[in-house]
């Protein structure tokens, strides 16, 4: 049986997201010097793409 292609993966151009996962968030936020980590994880403040 062949795989849909909606579930395939390669090397196909890739949509910018823009939408960041909470570990991302947190990754900006410590590079930018805003978040410590003894902070929460929750609550964070919305962050946007460098580049």
């Amino acid at each position: 049986m062949s795989m849909h292609p909606t579930l395939r993966t390669g090397s196909k151009i890739k949509a910018k997201r823009n939408v960041l996962k909470r570990y991302e968030r947190v990754d900006i936020l410590k590079k930018r010097r805003k978040r410590k980590d003894e902070d929460s994880v929750y609550g964070l403040p919305k962050t946007q793409l460098e580049g």
